[in-house]
């Protein structure tokens, strides 16, 4: 059986401006796949720019989507059904609105939560070895009845799953740099036990975490580092220092193979916090960048999405990464249900105040999966289900004191305040003339503040026409 997996392109900005990885979640299901004899491909549409499928004789056509790029999935799904491909569809959207995907007519299994145990099973039963009920974790739809079997416990031990197949995909079209290195992504470790009201990830991969050991993960990089001539990496963990003993045990391990390598990595305030000495180690052992989930400047608004830190550990954590070196990269959120403007004001300000190395400015989304979601829907808060919009750039989501019009103009705000003030622009161009890739990085940054209120501008005007009024101003 011929298996060809399917990742959708992305839809927004920071897709388009953003750095370019490889769909690491596909390259550990083909490894997956293939290690249990299938033949598989990948076709990354992120990077390829085609507008039709090769099929090219696959029996299977498996397409990951979340859920900004799930209508695009449903087209591509549409594509291989009408070929006569059996279509399998994951990610983040549908493993929690399966019985959309399948009432759509292009879809014939959901594989929900994590796919590298359930998808070859569930091709097992394709080739004829046993009965979908029997497959834990999918979705499918029998003589006209939605059936949906037990969720299948996720891989436990990731040191166990066979490297991501990236000989499948075109590794030299992902073009990053990280401090004008060649920069690739690594994943080491699932779930997320903070299950925030915002967020997906705990819901999807499960609250309990689940590390590779430090030796798995330096392997990882020394094949890349070796094979591929990368010299920095970015690991893609919803917090990769979780543990700060298993953060010390990789660096040690990186010392004692003597790589030299640049990383960047995701982290909350609170550890940051916690640990200042890690901080120190990080920094000596290669750490160039740390994502904060800062979020707000209001702590009401923090409190609200629980997020467990306090606008003050914020202030101090940005102070240590500065200390040490590294630079920070902070996310903020507005627009919440009970946000009102002085709340969104202090979180623009917060953002001036500490002025780190770059920022994202993100409208609060009611994504599938989340208890936001499940509240927003309840109360009749979401201003439309044109699953496009939500990729956090347009808002879809109406709060008590804040029309969804007035939080896509603070966005807006929130960005040429922070971007296009005196103070940072004479630093843009005093740095980007010194480091060609530096300057690459903030022309990038400037382009999103630019181009950001023309493309919700657009927004506007399309939900006034399928409206038939402004559902944005209300």
């Amino acid at each position: 059986m011929k298996v060809l997996l399917v990742n959708p392109p992305s839809v927004n900005i920071y897709g388009v401006l953003g750095n370019r990885y490889p769909p690491l979640g596909l390259a550990y299901l083909a490894a997956s796949l293939r290690e249990r004899g299938y033949e598989v491909g990948i076709l990354d549409l992120d990077v390829d720019q085609r507008t039709s499928l090769d099929l090219g004789g696959f029996d299977v056509v498996g397409i990951t989507s979340d859920t900004p790029r799930y209508e695009r999935a449903l087209e591509i799904a549409k594509e291989a059904k009408g070929r006569g491909c059996i279509v399998v569809m994951g990610g983040y959207h549908v493993t929690f609105r399966d019985e959309g995907a399948l009432s759509s007519g292009y879809v014939d299994y959901v594989v929900r939560g994590e796919g590298e145990e359930t998808f070859p099973a569930l091709l097992d039963v394709l080739s004829g070895k046993g009965c979908p009920k029997e497959v834990g974790g999918i979705s499918f739809e029998e003589n006209g009845r939605f059936l949906r079997t037990p969720d299948a416990p996720p891989p436990q031990d990731l040191d166990s799953l066979p490297m991501p197949a990236r000989d499948l995909l075109p590794m030299s079209k992902y073009h990053t740099l990280l401090q004008g290195r060649p920069a690739t992504s690594l994943i080491t470790s699932r779930g997320c036990p903070f299950n925030c009201y915002f967020c997906a990830s705990s819901t999807f991969g499960g609250l309990r975490w689940r590390p590779r050991s430090p030796k798995s993960i330096v392997d990882e990089i020394e094949h890349l580092y070796r094979e591929y001539g990368y010299r920095a990496f970015a690991f893609m963990d919803d917090n990769f220092t979780l543990s700060p003993r298993r953060v010390v045990a990789f660096i040690e391990e990186l010392d004692r193979r003597g790589l030299d390598i640049s990383w960047y990595c995701f982290s909350r305030v609170d550890t940051i916090v916690r640990n200042p000495e890690l901080v120190t180690r990080m920094a000596e052992a290669g750490a160039v960048e740390v994502f904060l989930g800062l979020e707000s400047g209001s702590q009401e608004a923090l409190d609200s999405y629980g997020k467990r830190i306090t606008v003050e550990q914020e202030r101090e954590a940005i102070a240590i990464l500065r200390c040490c070196g590294i630079k920070a990269y902070g996310s903020f959120i507005i627009g919440g249900i009970r946000e009102t403007r002085e709340m969104t004001e202090q979180t623009i300000r917060l953002a001036r105040e500490l002025d780190p190395w770059a920022v994202q400015f993100s409208i609060l989304t009611p994504y599938p999966g989340t208890g936001l979601f499940e509240q927003a829907r309840r109360e009749n808060r979401i201003v439309t289900y044109l699953w496009r919009y939500y990729d956090g750039l347009h808002a879809v989501l109406r709060g008590d004191f804040l029309s969804p019009h007035e939080v896509q103009e603070l966005l807006v705000r929130a960005y040429n305040e922070f971007f296009l003030r005196g103070r940072r622009l004479l630093w843009m161009i005093r740095r980007g003339l010194r480091r060609p890739w530096l300057a690459m990085f903030l022309v990038r940054e400037g382009l999103t503040a630019l181009r950001l209120g023309r493309m919700l501008r657009e927004y506007r005007r399309k939900l006034e026409r399928s409206c038939g009024g402004n559902p944005l101003a209300q």
